[in-house]
């Protein structure tokens, strides 16, 4: 039998190979990743935010929007679908049902965070966390709420911005003991930094932020110091903003836009991408 989603992540991970892994903030992004051959993909609650509301990552998005935009990116892709759950949208109880409902919405794993409420972008400064006691009662009640033990479950810190990363290695330890399969040690400044974390028993994420505090490195590289998973979170969608940007700045110059490579898919590569022809061959099946 073919393994499950859950299985590969977890398989994968455990092999600290630096998996390299973009995020998305819709199901078309999701399904452009899967088409250029990535392993997994991650739902980015910044991509969500930014996308659907157009406002920034400063915890304005519910379970609602996570669960609606998490079961249209299973159907659009057969990877392993990670799903950042923020801070879980509320105390223990909430975290239960958050994990419950995305779990059904078909996530392979989700990732809680230990900010207080409303989160923050973890490069954005003025951030807080809540005590370490309160995000591992969280954690508990994660794995007790989980239907399958292939249902992954990633604990992030941002302890490092707010208590220093001493800290925040210590939180990372204590989450993995609660029961944690995977941990995040967010906005790390150094490769000093990054190899004391890589070094932590279980498999660990390096989120890499264009513009942001990480240093950007090689997934060979992280993968090296012996990170499980290499996460880009927003990359797909800074360059969509900067695709969008060109071809509408071209448009709204010369008032005229065709099909220059530089700046548009083509209309097929837009319908292969979003499958027409299967919903054509549907179609003539069902007397359409």
């Amino acid at each position: 039998m073919n393994a499950s989603p859950g299985a590969l992540l977890r398989a994968r991970l455990n092999e600290r190979r630096g998996l390299l892994v973009p995020g998305c903030g819709n199901a078309l992004a999701a399904r452009v990743i899967e088409t250029l051959g990535f392993e997994a993909v991650y739902l980015s609650g910044a991509g969500v935010t930014n996308s659907f509301y157009g406002v920034p990552d400063l915890g304005f998005i519910h379970l609602g929007d996570v669960v609606q935009h998490t079961a249209a990116v299973r159907d659009a892709v057969q990877l392993p679908l990670i799903v950042d759950a923020d801070t879980g949208f509320g105390n223990a109880l909430n975290v239960r049902q958050t994990v419950r409902a995305l779990e059904r919405a078909g996530a392979n794993a989700i990732q809680l965070e230990d900010q207080v409420m409303p989160k923050k972008c973890g490069h954005f400064a003025g951030k807080d966390v809540i005590d370490a006691n309160e995000m591992i009662g969280k954690i508990r009640a994660a794995v007790d709420a989980r239907g399958s033990d292939q249902f992954l479950l990633i604990a992030r810190t941002d302890a490092r911005a707010v208590h220093g990363l001493e800290d925040a290695l210590e939180r990372a330890q204590r989450y993995a003991e609660a029961g944690a399969d995977v941990t995040f040690v967010e906005a790390p400044t150094s490769v000093d930094e990054l190899r004391r974390i890589a070094r932590l028993p279980c498999p660990q994420v390096v989120n890499i932020v264009i513009g942001g505090k990480t240093p950007a490195l090689r997934a060979t590289e992280f993968a090296s110091m012996g990170f499980g998973m290499v996460l880009y979170a927003n990359a797909a969608l800074q360059g969509a903003v900067r695709g969008m940007t060109n071809a509408l700045a071209r448009l709204h110059a010369d008032g005229i836009l065709d099909e220059d490579p530089a700046l548009v898919a083509t209309f097929e590569e837009r319908q292969e991408l979003v499958h027409k022809t299967l919903f054509d061959d549907l179609d003539r099946r069902y007397g359409g």
